[in-house]
């Protein structure tokens, strides 16, 4: 299949509402259509337009707050010289990533496919493109943030019960360590099956986990500014800020980071061949998901802040517990320890639900492993995408470390949002753009200045991981040259 780069491939199937079909309860849910895999009955590619704008939302909000805001405070304050600077970088990646989410908005409704930036790229500027951020997306996009969650929530539930590390099958001074990665990887398992039993299905325990996990982050916050034992003051502890190249290097890294927790924002672009009136809902569901994020975000970051002095915040990857404890008491730690832990299910179920869109949709043109094409007969997901993206997440598990895995991913996934941004000027230049072009064009022009200026500073800052994130992408051009480009031709 050859795609055009020029015009978009617009679904057959009516935009305006799901397909009738029953409601699936459950893996035993759901009818089998007649037809082969990928082209299924009358659904178009055999994936059907059953999410509507409350689970777009749904999606974007679960696939934004994940393990970076549980976490990240403590790593940042290591390398910023005071809590006033890094509440202003919050604000400062809120507004790229609303600026982000406009732009996406107007390009999932030029093009409301599964695949995001493989879509976009692809048809603006060149398959291999589009085949890169693909490729970038197996790696770096889904897989290695489904490992970092599930990580991030074993350090919670290790935090609030310390005893099932010590469970007596691992033995050695790297059992506890050993015993986190066997846990990581059984929620990684859990959850690729959930998803791999239709999209209905995973939506609804979707929406769940989601709408717990806010419930849950509103009232910690206000709990903890209304009730707990804090003082504002922390927020202008530290040192004076300079403009040297070694601070510059330092803020740099410290907004990659950020935008890493804020990475998520063009989530239901990914899906778009599942979105009912996606041309509507898409840039809605973006935006809003996008602006609830950015004030839950602020609130929790300033809530750290209140809770904990700068000197014992830094370095601490469970960040959220801690402030729990200094606010709350050592009783009350573990009980919001074991909710964070439980809440990082909902954007380790998102990521996992996303992913295999785009692997779908690229073996759809021949530039993907044949196999992750294929749509299971009975529940309409590409399931063996779903699976070997699961393996894939657990060997990352295997392999990293957490702060590792944080400059890896925020430095490989800050290239392809560059280019997708760009494409919406390309969008106006060929009369193709659809929906409303909000604050055109100084919103993809402060996308775009923010996010290459994040990623030169943080290479300055960490070049190893920042080469290897390259090499990553580097390693995308021969394979897509010399395997799968043959295959398609």
């Amino acid at each position: 299949m050859t795609a055009d780069p020029v015009r978009p491939r617009m679904d057959r199937s009516s935009a305006t509402g799901a397909e009738s079909a029953p409601a699936a309860a459950g893996c035993a849910g759901g009818r089998s259509q007649p037809g082969q895999p990928g082209n299924l009955g009358s659904y178009p590619n055999g994936l059907k337009r059953e999410l509507g704008l409350f689970s777009l939302t749904n999606i974007v909000i679960a696939n934004m707050i994940g393990a970076g805001v549980l976490t990240l405070a403590g790593f940042l304050l290591v390398e910023l010289p005071n809590p006033l600077l890094m509440m202003a970088l919050w604000l400062i990646g809120g507004l790229g990533a609303l600026c982000g989410a406009v732009c996406y908005g107007q390009l999932g409704a030029a093009f409301p496919q599964a695949g995001g930036e493989y879509v976009f790229l692809s048809r603006l500027f060149h398959p291999l493109a589009g085949f890169l951020s693909g490729w970038i997306s197996f790696f770096v996009g889904f897989s290695a943030p489904i490992a970092a969650a599930a990580l991030a929530f074993v350090e919670y539930m290790a935090r609030a019960f310390p005893v099932i590390l010590n469970i007596g099958i691992f033995t050695g001074p790297g059992a506890g360590a050993l015993a986190k990665k066997m846990y990581a990887m059984a929620v990684i398992v859990i959850f690729t099956l959930v998803h791999r039993c239709g999209v209905r299905f995973g939506a609804q325990i979707q929406n769940g986990l989601t709408l717990i996990k806010i419930a849950g982050i509103i009232l910690f916050v206000i709990a903890g500014f209304a009730f707990g034992k804090g003082n504002i003051g922390h927020l202008f502890q530290g040192g004076e800020l300079s403009f040297s190249l070694a601070q510059c290097k330092s803020i740099g890294l410290s907004f990659l980071w950020i935008m890493f927790a804020y990475s998520g924002w063009n989530a239901s672009a990914y899906i778009g061949s599942e979105a009912r009136t996606p041309t509507k809902n898409l840039p809605r569901s973006l935006i809003l998901g996008t602006a609830v994020v950015v004030v839950l975000y602020l609130a929790m970051n300033l809530l750290y802040v209140y809770a904990v002095p700068r000197g014992e915040i830094s370095g601490t990857a469970a960040i959220a517990g801690l402030a729990a404890a200094r606010l709350f008491g050592r009783s009350l730690e573990q009980v919001i320890s074991v909710f964070i832990a439980f809440a990082l299910f909902s954007s380790l179920s998102a990521y996992i639900m996303l992913g295999p869109r785009v692997y779908f949709s690229m073996a759809q043109d021949n530039l993907f492993f044949r196999f992750a094409a294929d749509v299971h007969p009975r529940y309409h997901v590409p399931s063996k995408s779903i699976l070997f993206q699961g393996l894939i997440a657990c060997c990352m598990v295997l392999i990293g470390t957490f702060d590792q895995l944080l400059t890896y991913l925020g430095f490989a996934l800050g290239i392809f949002p560059i280019l997708a941004v760009l494409g919406v000027f390309k969008l106006r230049q060929r009369g193709m753009t659809a929906g409303r072009r909000i604050g055109f064009p100084l919103t993809p022009i402060f996308f775009i200045t923010t996010s290459v200026l994040m990623l030169v500073f943080s290479f300055l800052e960490r070049p190893r991981e920042s080469v290897v994130a390259i090499m990553t992408l580097l390693l995308g051009m021969p394979l897509y040259y010399f395997v799968f480009r043959k295959s398609r031709n």
